[in-house]
This record gives C-alpha cells, structure tokens and sequence, in this order.
C-alpha cells in the first residue's frame, strides 16, 4: 500500500517536474519574442542609416552613430514639446485619477440610490460615443480649441479605470470606513485620508494606464491644437518628423537624404527615425514602470478577484 502511495507520488511530481520545464521553457521564448523587437529598435537607432537599409542588424549595431539621435533633437522645438508632454502627463494623470477615484469611492457606497443607474450609464459610454465630428463640435462649443484644457478635461473619467478602483475600493472592510464615520468624518475626509491611502495598489495601476495615454496622445493635438506650436506634444512632433522624412525619401532617388534644420551632414532614413522615435518615446515611461510594477501587479490581482 505504502509502495503504490509513493509510485503516485514520484510519478505526480515528476508530471509537475516536467510541466514547470515545459512553462519555463515557453515563458523564456515569450519573453524573446517580446523582448527583441525593442532591441532590435535600440541597435538601428544606433546603426548608421547608410549601413541599415542593408538589413543583417539584429542585437547589436553594426556601425555606432548619434546621427539619429541628432537629427530628431535637432529640432528647435522639441524639447518645448516634451515639456507640454510632461506636464499633460503629469497633470492629466493626477487630476484623472484622482476624479475617478472620486467617482469610484461614491458608486461603492451601498447607501447612494442610483449607482447602478450611474454606473449602467457610465459603462454605456465604453461601447458606444459620439463620433469624432461631434465630438470636435463639442469641445470648440466648450472653448477648449488651441487650450491646455483639452488635454485635461475630456480624458478627466475614465470608465475602465473607475470600475477597477471601484472594485478594489468594494473589497475594503466595511468596518475601517464606518470608525472613520464614528469619529465626525465626512464623505470627503473619509475618501481622503481612509481611502485613498488604503487603494494605493489600485491607484498606482490606473496611474500607469493614464500616464502611458497622456504620454503617448498625439492625435488630439493633431485635431485641436496644431495650429498652436507652443501647445505642441513630444508625440505630435515625432509624429511631424517621421512624416517628412517619409516624404522626402519617398520623393527622392535614394532612401538616404541629408537632413536639413541645422544637422549638415547627418544621414537618416525614415526606418532610423522611426527606431529612433521609439526608443525616445518609450524610455520615459520605461523609467517609471518599474517603481509602479510592486503597486501595479498587486492592484491587477485584486481589482480582478475582488471584481
């Protein structure tokens, strides 16, 4: 008897031996396949364009050059535009995700009559909008055209984010709140020194959603505020220079052109710019990640399980 009961034994932990080989084995390849395209981004970036559009670049550049990296922060304007990028993300973020924490914090409260009709009304609006013509028709009736404002305002409630704070926020011990009433505080006392420091995990994960949006956006300073430079986002300009390096290459004899704006000299291609382009607008927000991952992991987890 003892004998089968340790053939059991032996035999279910080598099935477990051989299936955390097989994951491993399978999270090491998603993680090469994840991973190396970035890479492969980072060594064009720093290939001479001359030398990429042979092709042969993989892991490592072939021939070292700043080029690249001249050219785009050669122009005049880009670091005025990384600075609005910064503060729309800096702003934007906060103030999102503080209304929506707002938001959430009221839609939890069992004793608030129409959170259901509220939040019903609100999920509508994931599935379904306006449209962008009415919505640009919206947003110049409310004056915000060629204003910092429009960065802020529309993007303030984000539905997907206030149902993860929301759940996160319904999984808290009922009794912490109802101390904090006992002792005279208020709705908003209570949202702010019980429960905002008790959701940070779920904070720090929507804070990382609206970050990576602000930091990313470009399409809304493509509709609102081109006409205003000095509104003008790191995105947009990036987005301008990969547009006339295309363009410039597309109307020429060679895929190589000399770049103009003060860089004499400097050889780009559009496929260089494009890596170099990726690799600026990630590392902001590849800085950040990592003292968000504890919060963000955390906040993911029990958002889904308490949901």
């Amino acid at each position: 008897m003892r004998i089968g009961k340790a053939a059991r034994l032996r035999k279910s932990s080598l099935g477990d031996r051989v299936f955390d080989l097989c994951n491993i084995i399978f999270m090491i390849c998603l993680m090469i396949v994840t991973i190396y395209p970035f890479i492969n981004m980072i060594a064009v970036s720093f290939n001479d364009a001359n030398d990429a559009i042979k092709g042969g670049i993989y892991l490592w550049p072939r021939m070292w050059t700043l080029d690249n990296y001249k050219y785009i922060f050669g122009e005049s304007d880009i670091y005025h535009a990384t600075l609005i990028s910064a503060l729309r993300t800096v702003v934007g973020t906060a103030v999102s995700v503080f209304c929506t924490a707002m938001l959430a914090y009221t839609l939890s409260r069992q004793e608030f009559v129409l959170r259901k009709s509220v939040t019903i009304f609100f999920v509508f609006t994931m599935y379904f909008s306006g449209g962008l013509i009415p919505t640009y028709l919206l947003i110049r009736d409310l004056g915000f055209i060629n204003t910092f404002s429009v960065y802020i305002v529309p993007g303030v409630i984000g539905v997907f984010n206030m149902i993860v704070v929301r759940s996160f926020i319904e999984g808290l011990p009922e009794g912490i709140l109802e101390s904090a009433r006992i002792d005279g505080a208020g709705e908003f006392t209570t949202f702010i020194r019980v429960v905002l420091p008790l959701t940070i995990p779920a904070m720090a994960t929507v804070s990382l959603f609206v970050a990576v949006g602000q930091w990313n956006s470009w399409f809304d300073v493509f509709l609102y505020n081109s006409s205003n430079i000095n509104l003008s986002t790191l995105q947009y300009e990036l987005m301008k220079i990969l547009q006339t390096s295309t363009t410039t290459a597309t109307s020429s004899t060679s895929d190589i052109y000399s770049a103009s704006q003060g860089n004499s000299g400097t050889m780009v291609t559009p496929a260089s710019i494009r890596a170099t382009m990726t690799i600026i607008a990630s590392l902001p927000i590849l800085m950040v990640y990592p003292f968000l991952q504890r919060y963000f992991v955390q906040g993911m987890t029990l958002g889904g399980i308490k949901g």
